[in-house]
């Protein structure tokens, strides 16, 4: 049997979290599932007797009260759980230090859903999977279930925790159906682990948590400064760089916060990848390399060490005309990304078949995104 949640636009909901919406509203009841659930807790035993004289001082509570009150109580006891388990914040990444072993220790699945443009729906089960230093990668092999390229109409992601029941009638419990023929080779997704853990263990379907910096105005420039940045290139195989940069500061330019982390101008800055950016896939009995592509995610925090944006996705590196340089006489590429709050532009050159160094590394913020984090009007 498989215990389904659903990711779509990077939620989680792992089965700890219920829907409390479909229980009674009734006072009483959740009067005595409170109660029942500090029982159960030892350290909180003691507070059963506030509870009762609570009740007795106040025999009327607002609609909901109970409700409210226990559902808090149990958000907390699991918000500490997981603080416990996950440990220590990386001040580099901002990510808890033991990200990876939750995930894993979690034994969570992942089955792609594919629906053409007729309507037909077909599920895969997870090739394979690779944790990098920041992500998550998830591969599925298509072979002859998948539509063409064209005919697909969407993609939806579903977490799957495997539960062992004797019953032989539950083992088959969803059937995969396969569409006639299929060009398409394998499907990728790239998951930043700040997504996984906060929608998993804070966020819901409807909401989620905002970190929220203190208010300040008395510093001019407030949120353009103190930036550290954590970038990682990698692919299905190893990893082809991994960097930290601290105390970024920045100007504004046409509604754009810039953060230089490697300048053209200081080759002490520039940095040589391990390997060769490209791709390498299987499938099936095929395989092969997409050539001059990788993965990169992106983790920027603010001065604070909270997460400010974080991206993780394919880039592909596209050969760019460069000024004449006297360092380097190789070819000249440039990767980029954009999205609505931040791009990054990376530059490189390629000195020798598998020597690649960037000698570029510039990350743009939105000033409207700024703006809505730091409660800025710049």
């Amino acid at each position: 049997m498989s215990v389904y949640f659903k990711y779509q636009s990077f939620q989680v909901f792992l089965p700890t979290i219920f829907c409390y919406s479909q229980f009674s509203p009734c006072s009483v009841l959740w009067k005595k599932l409170y109660i029942a659930d500090i029982c159960n807790n030892e350290k909180q035993k003691a507070r059963i007797v506030n509870v009762q004289l609570l009740s007795k001082k106040t025999r009327d509570h607002a609609a909901g009260y109970w409700k409210e009150l226990h559902v808090k109580t149990v958000a907390h006891c699991e918000m500490k759980k997981w603080k416990r388990l996950l440990g220590p914040i990386n001040s580099h990444t901002g990510l808890p230090s033991q990200t990876e072993q939750v995930l894993r220790n979690l034994r969570v699945t992942w089955e792609l859903t594919v629906t053409d443009m007729s309507g037909r729906e077909s599920t895969l089960e997870l090739s394979w999977s690779r944790f990098s230093e920041t992500s998550l990668t998830l591969c599925w092999c298509g072979g002859d279930r998948l539509p063409n390229y064209e005919e697909i109409f969407s993609l939806q992601l579903h977490g799957v925790r495997r539960i062992a029941f004797s019953c032989p009638s539950l083992k088959k419990l969803r059937q995969l159906q396969h569409p006639d023929g299929g060009s398409v080779a394998f499907i990728i997704f790239t998951l930043h682990f700040y997504k996984l853990v906060e929608r998993s263990t804070r966020g819901s379907h409807d909401w989620q948590p905002i970190v929220q910096p203190p208010f300040d105005d008395i510093d001019p420039e407030y949120g353009l400064h103190g930036y550290k940045l954590h970038i990682v290139l990698h692919n299905t195989v190893c990893k082809l760089m991994s960097e930290s940069f601290s105390q970024l500061f920045s100007h504004i330019s046409d509604g754009w916060i810039q953060l230089t982390a490697i300048s053209r101008a200081d080759s002490s800055q520039h940095i040589q990848l391990s390997g060769k950016p490209v791709l390498p896939w299987r499938c099936e009995a095929l395989q092969g390399t997409v050539e001059n592509c990788c993965i990169m995610s992106l983790t920027l925090l603010d001065e604070f060490g909270n997460q400010f944006s974080r991206v993780t996705t394919p880039i592909s590196m596209e050969p760019e005309e460069a000024a004449v340089s006297y360092d380097y006489d190789g070819e000249h590429y440039l990767i980029q990304h954009e999205d609505s709050n931040i791009q990054a532009k990376m530059q490189l050159v390629k000195m020798t078949a598998k020597k690649y160094f960037v000698v570029s590394l510039v990350v743009y913020v939105s000033v409207l995104f700024a703006n809505k984090h730091f409660s800025r009007d710049y």
